[in-house]
């Protein structure tokens, strides 16, 4: 097993979950207290995953969360992951980063993905675009040079944003993301926490192709990361009871049941349908559940299978103080440093 200082960053995905009878402002004030603690913990970034019509999930306008959230840290790294390109127009999403980028400074990413995000209704009433291999490389290609160096012939121009130079990062969960990363010289982060299906083949495809001679590219090699879903806890026992909080998201996901996220359940067989169940399995093939020392040896694994050069973890619980104390155990375990407590706090507020 590699030594804590050769372990790669853990870095956080964030969707603002909501449960059962609180509010979407208990949401997004459970979504702030998270930030603050793995900021404090040493954790390397904080994405927000947008996600429209939601009813478990808060994270409809990415960048407003992101502004809310950098006001009160203090030296996590804060980002999209994804904006769905699609969803927007590039000069807009360039406005939007390019104004956090002004604000904040150096603190922001902007990971970029082709999914709705969302039902079919929602993504028509979005307005959204055609999502095609083609159109979405063009539309990251422009993107791109509205966020970069000002043109004094440019006709149309990102104001704030110009200049700023938001780093971009390409997801996906199939090999066609792969393909854009490549072909653009982008770093690539991999949806495996919930479509783990292609992630071999993907990886194969990006550092196989990948081009660090593009005039888009951002990294001079291929650079990786992956989701996986984590839940930790002292126990196996409890981690496994927390978990089915996930499982019951997933499987109403799947199934078309939206709601807020359920409370957990002693056996999830008594309240699922047998032919509901694989859902779940299907949906977070890649997770580690269970004490400190069994996830990060996990993790550790999975991160040297597929070469990874950084990990984002998710993590869902019913009840937002063991959301947090996964986080915080999963920190102390993977050997992360940590700042004094209350740190962030007073830094977010000089």
């Amino acid at each position: 097993m590699p030594t804590s200082n050769r372990r790669v960053p853990l870095s956080v995905l964030e969707l603002a979950p909501r449960s059962q009878g609180m509010t979407p402002r208990d949401a997004l004030a459970a979504s702030t207290q998270l930030a603050q603690e793995v900021d404090r913990l040493g954790y390397h970034r904080l994405w927000v995953a947008e996600h429209h019509g939601s009813e478990a999930f808060m994270a409809s306008a990415t960048s407003l969360l992101l502004g809310h959230l950098a006001q009160h840290t203090e030296r996590i790294r804060l980002g999209s992951g994804g904006v769905m390109l699609p969803n927007h127009s590039p000069l807009m999403v360039a406005e939007y980063y390019g104004t956090l980028a002004t604000l904040y400074g150096d603190r922001f990413d902007l990971g970029l993905g082709r999914a709705p995000g969302t039902d079919p209704m929602t993504a028509a009433a979005l307005a959204r675009g055609s999502g095609q291999l083609n159109d979405f490389a063009a539309d990251v290609m422009g993107l791109q040079a509205y966020l970069g160096d000002p043109r004094p012939d440019a006709r149309v121009r990102a104001i704030p944003g110009e200049g700023t130079h938001v780093p971009l990062w390409m997801l996906g969960s199939s090999t066609g993301g792969a393909q854009v990363a490549a072909a653009l010289g982008l770093p690539f982060s991999f949806a495996s926490h919930f479509a783990p299906d292609q992630i071999r083949e993907a990886f194969l495809v990006y550092r196989d192709r990948f081009n660090p001679d593009a005039e888009t590219a951002q990294v001079d090699r291929p650079t990786t990361m992956a989701g996986v879903n984590v839940l930790v806890a002292p126990t196996q026992e409890e981690a496994d009871y927390l978990f089915t909080s996930a499982q019951l998201m997933a499987i109403r996901i799947r199934s078309g049941q939206p709601a807020p996220i359920d409370p957990p359940v002693q056996d999830l067989s008594e309240v699922v349908p047998a032919q509901l169940m694989p859902l779940a399995q299907a949906h977070q093939a890649v997770r580690m559940v269970g004490t400190p020392d069994v996830v990060v040896e996990r993790l550790e694994e999975f991160a040297a299978e597929h070469e990874l050069d950084e990990l984002i973890v998710t993590t869902y619980t019913y009840d937002p103080q063991m959301r947090r104390r996964s986080y915080r155990l999963l920190a102390e375990a993977w050997g992360m440093e940590s700042a004094p407590a209350g740190a962030a706090e007073v830094g977010a507020r000089a």
